[in-house]
This record gives structure tokens, sequence and C-alpha cells, in this order.
């Protein structure tokens, strides 16, 4: 997905990617309307695929990875914010 072909709920940064919510979520404690994603490496890579579990759970930790935030906030998204960090990552995939 090249920048001109950005959705625009993201923005691309120094960072990697802000992704802007659909609605704000609870996050580690913060209210927040956006997120900003890291491009991932070889290493985030390796660690998800190393790790036991179904993909989704793979994918769950990943995210919480490169946005930095806990499991258990990516878990409470709703899923159209969810689907908004999918988008993102593919973002660095494609």
């Amino acid at each position: 997905m090249s920048e001109e072909h950005l959705p625009e709920f993201l923005t691309e940064t120094d960072q990697g990617v802000t992704i802007d919510l659909v609605k704000p979520a609870e996050v580690d404690g913060a209210t927040v309307k956006a997120v900003t994603m890291r491009e991932p490496t070889v290493q985030d890579h390796l660690t998800v695929e190393a790790l036991k579990g179904s993909e989704a759970a793979k994918e769950v930790q990943l995210m919480s990875n490169l946005c930095e935030v806990s499991t258990d906030a990516i878990k409470a998204l709703t899923l159209r914010n969810y689907k908004r960090l999918q988008v993102a990552l593919e973002f660095f995939t494609e």
C-alpha cells in the first residue's frame, strides 16, 4: 500500500503510522483517539512466530508490541478499531 493510497485514518510519521480510531478507546488507563504503530522488525516477526496459540492470538501480541500497549488494551478494542490496526499492519507488509 503506497502512501498515496493510505486510508484517511492513517498518517505516516517518522515513528510509523498514526491510526485515528473510529471512537475513543481506553488504552492502559488513558482514553485515546489515536494510536501509533511502529514498523515491524524481523525480530518482531520471529518473536511472534515462536509463540504458541492461534494466529489471532499471535496477531494481538504483535499489535501490542508494535503499538507499545498491553495485550489487554488491544483485546478491549472494538472490532472496527481493531480492523484499523490490521490495515495499518498491512501498510508495512505490502
